[in-house]
């Protein structure tokens, strides 16, 4: 099921570092090290495996981008919202 607009505000108050652009949901992590970033990028990918739904990565020197949606919905759903919590706890494991 997606989220209303309004919803979907509410639940991105609640998440953060993450906006929305259009039917996607983004964050960059920014790490002190290049490693620490992989390391990240590993944690997102078990993570991703888990949920069965993978997001678009970018890996710049110390900057890891993350673009969250579910494209069989075309939108943004509570499991993506989950999954971003994940992904954050994963960040303040490794940072």
């Amino acid at each position: 099921m997606l989220y209303t607009d309004g919803e979907l505000d509410e639940q991105l108050r609640q998440l953060e570092g993450w906006k929305r652009e259009g039917h996607v949901l983004i964050r960059k992590y920014t790490f002190e090290e290049f490693m620490k970033g992989i390391a990240f990028v590993d944690e997102v990918a078990a993570i991703s495996e888990a949920f069965g739904r993978h997001p678009h990565i970018t890996i710049d020197y110390r900057n890891v981008t993350l673009h969250l949606a579910t494209d069989r919905e075309n939108g943004i759903t509570a499991q993506d919202i989950r999954q971003a919590h994940e992904f954050n706890e994963a960040f303040d494991k490794t940072r």
